[in-house]
């Protein structure tokens, strides 16, 4: 099967160098196009100061980075850009004719725009449809992902519905490549835990709500449930711990939440997308599990690992979730997103046989 070309946009930035390491050897994409705020014209490999473990891809490497209002031939584009850059120029490709799976905030929140997490929502897919029409978008659309830190929360709560969420409280512990690069002053975090992550906390106590709701005629109904969070930046590099406590409309055993986690698959054709852990919640029954170094690369960072469950004195349970935030909190969800994407005809004629998903 030819691959289809991509664009990254932001790809020098934290986000946008894994959306380029994740991408290298995807069975279907392939990365044609980079662009760049302040490297345009020169070649990949010689302006990016690459953070991760090894190198850049020699494919990648000698690619010409385009500045960010550049003209696009690749339909599909990974969106990298901080939220001010991204927040009229994702519209302008869309109404362009490219599809475009942000990892950006900018645009989550709209109406008609999916903040989606395959595994707990997938049939928000459909909202592509009603943006498109409500827009005049022909072949284009908006795809997002929610924060980083959203993310543990959705994909534990998700399997939960069944019982009714009524209330979460929750207390994050954020890795500092949550805040980009180069981060937090290290005279800041070293030897400290910050009490704050800005804007954080009405993202998580917002986007769960949505990303939990029901699709209906053309628009998210919330999951009606209240939700409040604390927000903290801890000093690791990578992964984001939650700890949750949760009211429930019922008063499920112990044993029945965690059998909810362990069968926790996902509709069709989520588990079978080339990015798709063979677990997406990775389940522990020890005292002291998860931890962020032991657990955040749990099925190649694209799991979620939740542990720790017990009663609450206040609410009736509470637990830990860990997720890996550069990894399935951004560049890793946009990717599984676009490949569902593929796999229900959203990308023009770009349609992978179904031999061509992994079982």
């Amino acid at each position: 099967m030819e691959k289809l070309p991509v664009a990254i946009l932001g790809a020098t930035g934290a986000v946008g160098q894994r959306f380029v390491q994740l991408l290298e050897n995807h069975p279907w994409f392939e990365v044609a196009e980079l662009t760049g705020s302040t490297s345009a014209g020169h070649l990949y490999g010689d302006v990016v100061r690459w953070h991760l473990a090894g190198r850049p891809p020699k494919s990648v490497s000698d690619l010409h980075v385009k500045s960010s209002d550049s003209s696009l031939q690749s339909a599909l584009v990974f969106s990298a850009l901080p939220s001010a850059a991204a927040r009229e120029l994702e519209f302008d490709l869309a109404a362009a004719g490219h599809v475009v799976c942000t990892n950006a905030s900018a645009n989550r929140m709209k109406v008609d725009v999916p903040l989606l997490l395959p595994e707990a929502n997938a049939d928000h897919i459909r909202l592509v449809d009603v943006q498109r029409e409500r827009r005049g978008f022909r072949g284009g659309a908006i795809i997002a992902n929610s924060n980083c830190t959203s993310m543990p929360v959705v994909m534990s709560l998700a399997p939960l519905r069944r019982f009714g969420i009524r209330r979460v409280h929750m207390v994050s512990e954020q890795a500092i490549s949550g805040a980009g690069y180069p981060g937090v002053a290290s005279m800041d975090i070293i030897d400290n835990v910050i009490p704050w992550v800005s804007g954080d906390e009405g993202k998580m106590e917002s986007e769960p709500l949505k990303m939990l709701g029901e699709l209906s005629d053309g628009d998210v109904e919330w999951l009606p449930a209240i939700a409040a969070a604390t927000c903290t930046r801890v000093p690791v590099i990578d992964g984001h711990l939650v700890n949750l406590s949760l009211e429930l409309a019922e008063a499920p055993a112990l044993d029945d939440i965690h059998a909810a986690w362990r069968n926790f698959r996902g509709p069709q054709p989520v588990p079978c997308l080339p990015s798709a852990p063979e677990r997406p919640l990775q389940v522990f029954t020890e005292v002291d599990r998860p931890q962020i170094r032991l657990d955040r690369m749990a099925g190649k960072g694209m799991s979620t690992s939740v542990g720790r469950l017990r009663e609450c004195p206040v609410l009736g349970y509470r637990f830990a979730a860990l997720t890996h935030n550069t990894i399935r909190g951004a560049a890793g969800c946009s990717i599984l997103n676009a490949e569902l994407l593929a796999v229900q005809g959203y990308l023009g004629s770009f349609r992978p046989e179904p031999a061509m998903v992994h079982a």
